[in-house]
């Protein structure tokens, strides 16, 4: 078994069982304590566990714990395709639109570098780079000023001035999490301003999440559930859940993981 492919199966042991020992999972996959730790060790790094002595357990962060643009990237990568690709649908040539930072909205990016005369407003160092690495002449990509996040995106009064003066066709938003008493939340204070200055600069609001973000909530609020035109998530989302978002948003959009 490679490394990976080890580190991912431990994964999914802490999610299950809340904790690993370090012992057992050396006896299951054959390996030493010491290769055991190492794992341990990058995954602790990535943020997707927290290393104890003995073994691990999963993290368990505050509602202002922001995990990095690494970590996230490998969390739910097959649901985050398929939104993706319902979103992409939704943009047509010539449009201007904004690209909040996240890991959704850079999948969502990396599908629209072939779309002709296109205007891209983000705040998300990522998804302005696969635009740059595309290299299309006809596409125009604005990336705003700002103070770095975990997340890689672009905050604070230099970034909310960038966007104030401009008028956009469509936002597409990722978020932290969402809930029916906080509505659409992250855990960086700053980046909350950014992102309601994005959601004010657009005629229409797109967001992107994944089940797992209904009811996490972090420090602050963006936007209610109802200002979303459409709220495009995928099919591990609970029936309350999706009963409760049909009444609420315009449009909901449950896809199917790939």
């Amino acid at each position: 078994m490679l490394a990976q492919q080890r580190q991912a199966a431990i994964l999914d042991r802490v999610r299950a069982a809340g904790g690993v020992r370090v012992s057992e999972l050396a006896t299951e996959y054959g390996v030493s304590d010491m290769t055991i730790r190492r794992d341990l060790e990058s995954l602790a790094d990535r943020g997707l566990l927290a290393k104890v002595h003995g073994g691990a357990t999963t993290v368990s962060p505050g509602s202002a714990h922001e995990p990095g643009f690494a970590a996230k990237s490998v969390r739910q990568r097959g649901e985050k395709a398929a939104m993706a690709m319902r979103a992409a649908a939704l943009v047509s040539p010539g449009d201007a639109i904004a690209l909040s930072a996240g890991t959704t909205t850079a999948g969502l990016a990396q599908r629209l570098v072939d779309v002709p005369s296109l205007t891209v407003v983000t705040n998300s160092i990522p998804v302005a780079d696969i635009f740059y690495r595309a290299g299309r002449p006809d596409q125009t990509v604005v990336l705003t000023g700002g103070t770095r996040t975990p997340s890689d995106a672009l905050v604070g009064p230099v970034a909310v001035a960038a966007i104030g003066a401009l008028h956009l066709d469509m936002l597409f938003l990722g978020v932290h999490g969402m809930s029916e008493r906080a509505g659409y939340t992250t855990p960086n204070l700053m980046e909350a301003d950014v992102n309601r200055a994005l959601v004010e600069a657009a005629e229409r609001l797109v967001v992107l999440a994944d089940h797992t973000k209904w009811g996490t909530v972090g420090i602050s609020s963006i936007v209610p559930l109802e200002r979303a035109d459409v709220l495009i998530t995928d099919d591990g989302l609970d029936e309350p859940a999706r009963a409760l978002l049909s009444e609420t948003v315009r449009d909901l959009v449950v896809v199917t993981a790939q």
